[in-house]
């Protein structure tokens, strides 16, 4: 059974993601102000524009809650498929996966049966 967070209250998730906006925006600014001007002579940045960063860094990589949409779709849809499988057809499957799933492969192997 998954865990809910129903317990926390309001002000204690206002203050959790304020906190977290805070920390990562300093930890985003100090590290930027650090590397970034000396390696490629890049401007240094306020904190609002670290916290901008943070965002867009959050949109484009992380994840917004739950297990993600890629690797969680593909698990669900594979799961039920995986136990039905034959030990031949699993192992056709990891070959595929393992030759990086070049262009063809999925079509090769399917035609070769």
């Amino acid at each position: 059974m998954k865990k809910k967070w129903f317990f926390l209250a309001p002000p204690a998730i206002a203050l959790f993601i304020t906190l977290f906006i805070v920390i990562g925006g300093e930890v985003v600014m100090h590290l930027w102000n650090w590397l970034l001007p000396m390696l490629f002579g890049w401007r240094l940045i306020t904190f609002w524009q670290a916290v901008g960063i943070l965002a867009l860094c959050r949109i484009l990589f992380g994840r917004w809650g739950g297990r993600g949409f890629p690797r969680s779709t593909f698990r669900r849809r594979m799961g039920g498929r995986w136990e039905r499988m034959s030990a031949e057809e699993r192992e056709k499957v990891r070959e595929i996966l393992r030759s990086g799933c070049a262009s063809g492969s999925a079509s090769e192997a399917k035609g070769s049966t």
